[in-house]
């Protein structure tokens, strides 16, 4: 699974026009699901987001995370996290994972940061969706499921 994280200031997403979800200040994430991946995954970058101290302290520190300044959270599936550029000059997607399965994941992923007390909003699974954010920072962050078992 591989997540990628803005810290946002506001951000939105829009189908056909309308607008299906919203946050003030918190984290957009874009969640592409990879073929083998398992409810442990998703469960476990959802704990990471929640977790991950990237929000300024008084001090201007990396030290709070979205919950402890009271932020929102938008979730947008996007296949093509999981593109593969190593040949040619088309980004292959085979190791996405098949949309049935990845639905499920992104799902659960939704579910555990909302088991976590967070305000979660959310695009629309397989959809053409035109996402406008901004950053704060800019700061983003790919996380990366190999850096430790538990976040």
């Amino acid at each position: 699974m591989r997540v990628l994280l803005q810290r946002v200031s506001r951000a939105s997403v829009r189908v056909e026009g309308a607008t299906v979800g919203s946050i003030a200040r918190g984290l957009v994430v874009f969640v592409g699901v990879e073929e083998g991946d398992e409810d442990e995954d998703a469960v476990w970058n959802a704990a990471k987001t929640a977790q991950l101290r990237i929000f300024p302290d008084a001090a201007g520190r990396m030290n709070l995370d979205v919950s402890d300044i009271r932020g929102e959270v938008l979730v947008v599936s996007q296949f093509t996290l999981a593109a593969s550029t190593r040949r040619g000059r088309r980004p292959s997607f085979e190791s996405a994972a098949k949309p049935e399965r990845a639905h499920q994941l992104y799902e659960r992923f939704v579910t555990a940061l909302r088991e976590r007390g967070l305000a979660v909003a959310t695009g629309t699974f397989r959809a053409m969706m035109e996402v406008e954010l901004v950053n704060d920072g800019p700061v983003t962050v790919l996380l990366d499921p190999r850096e430790a078992t538990t976040p």
